[in-house]
Formats: structure tokens, sequence, C-alpha cells
């Protein structure tokens, strides 16, 4: 078995959280098995977020349900992959780390 093909992320909605996309991207080019990843519905929330956060929520079927939250933004990204949950926490922080 060869080198797994990158996922793609898919361009649904204009508004993205600020620093979002390049950290997703991030994420796609760690050549893990991320099939597929979609930024969903943004919202404002109460609390304050001074920097970028991106948390697993809850497991959906055939991947994750990921929060983003920056400022007083949250946004829902899902992630298709066969990664289990501690496996994408570790390449989330590690695509964290690495955009700065």
């Amino acid at each position: 078995m060869g080198k797994p093909t990158p996922g793609r992320l898919v361009w649904n909605h204009s508004t993205h959280i600020p620093g979002l996309i390049p950290v997703l991207e991030t994420l796609l080019a760690q050549a893990l098995p991320v099939r597929t990843v979609t930024p969903g519905r943004l919202s404002t929330v109460r609390s304050h977020a001074p920097h970028l956060r991106l948390k697993v929520s809850v497991p959906i079927r055939g991947g994750f349900k990921l929060i983003a939250r920056k400022g007083k933004s949250a946004q829902e990204v899902f992630v298709l992959t066969e990664l289990a949950q501690p496996q994408l926490e570790a390449a989330i922080a590690q695509a964290m780390a690495t955009r700065g």
C-alpha cells in the first residue's frame, strides 16, 4: 500500500473564521488518512476566545465534528477520516503549532 492521497477541503461557504483555512490545509498536507474537511455553519457566541482554537466535539458517521473558535465566532468543521480521536487531536495540535 502506497502513500495516502491527500484529502480535499470543501469550499462551501464564503465566510470562515480568520486563520482557519491555513490550519485545515496544513492538516490535510500531513498525509494522514483524512478524506474530506468541510467547514460548516458560522455562529456568534457569548464568550471570547482571543486565539484560534480547534477541538474535537463529537464523533459523526465516518469521522468527527470539530469546533473552531476565535473572538466571538464559532464554526463547525466536519472531518471525514479513519483516524481515532486521539490521533486526530494530535494531528490538529501539530497543524496549529506549525501555522505559527
